[in-house]
């Protein structure tokens, strides 16, 4: 795969996760994810570098699923937002 295939592939992984935040936003589920727009913005971050760390966490918790066959856990995936703007460790 050429760097501009992988590239490509980064773009859209990362614009599913956007839409998967957006989508979380709009349902108010999990409610956390609206707190911490909500204190992110408060202090000082804008809507989209938010956005971007939330989908960063989003992203850090599929993984973890992924790698752990293990269901999704959205208790820390939640608590992994109310942290922001600490992003989740990786080991």
């Amino acid at each position: 795969m050429s760097q501009a295939d992988n590239e490509a592939d980064e773009a859209f992984t990362h614009e599913k996760l956007l839409e998967a935040i957006e989508n979380q936003l709009a349902e108010g589920s999990p409610a956390a994810a609206q707190a911490t727009l909500n204190k992110l913005t408060l202090v000082g971050y804008e809507r989209a570098d938010s956005l971007d760390l939330m989908a960063q966490v989003l992203a850090f918790h599929i993984n973890q699923m992924l790698e752990q066959d293990a269901p999704f856990d959205l208790e820390g995936y939640e608590q992994s937002l109310r942290n922001l703007p600490d992003l989740p460790d990786k080991d």
